[in-house]
């Protein structure tokens, strides 16, 4: 048995490469041609913002809601929290960082408390490396010397239970 080529097919083939053909229900006057291929293309954007809202890059696991209300809230986080990472991205291309890289590195921001006698107190931020600085001035936000004091306990790192209790 020989494998051959029919060249000519393969080249009658090849002219259509790289082509492909959108089918609408639009009326041409609803939606121009260009409009629609660029919509289209769009999709792509979709795709990828759904990729980064179920993977490890949001840390947003699906989790199991049981009424209508819920699932609305969900999604509505999901989506903001998207929208907080697209931000990041565009703010940080021109840095050449990634937004894990951008976050991990602004992790070293913190703040003292500075007692004053008689009572008082404040959180004063310590001037931020040159690394988170940049990726702040990237954002346009300019973090305050001082903040007010309050007893507010923050707890960021709180166990879900392994089963939730049924309603």
């Amino acid at each position: 048995m020989k494998l051959t080529v029919n060249q000519p097919a393969l080249e009658e083939a090849s002219r259509l490469d790289g082509c492909y053909v959108i089918k609408t229900d639009l009326p041409e006057s609803a939606a121009s041609k260009q409009v629609i291929h660029d919509r289209y293309k769009d999709l792509t954007q979709v795709e990828q913002a759904f990729r980064t809202c179920k993977t490890a890059h949001l840390e947003m696991r699906p989790i199991h809601v049981r009424t209508a209300e819920h699932t609305r809230g969900h999604v509505l986080v999901v989506m903001l929290a998207y929208l907080i990472r697209r931000e990041l991205s565009r703010a940080w291309v021109s840095l050449d960082v990634t937004v894990e890289e951008g976050l991990h590195q602004l992790q070293t921001l913190c703040v003292t408390e500075m007692k004053v006698e008689g009572g008082g107190s404040c959180l004063r931020i310590p001037t931020p490396g040159t690394a988170a600085t940049a990726l702040l001035k990237a954002l346009k936000i300019r973090l305050p010397e001082a903040l007010p004091h309050t007893e507010a306990a923050v707890v960021t790192r709180k166990k879900l239970p392994t089963r939730r209790k049924p309603r």
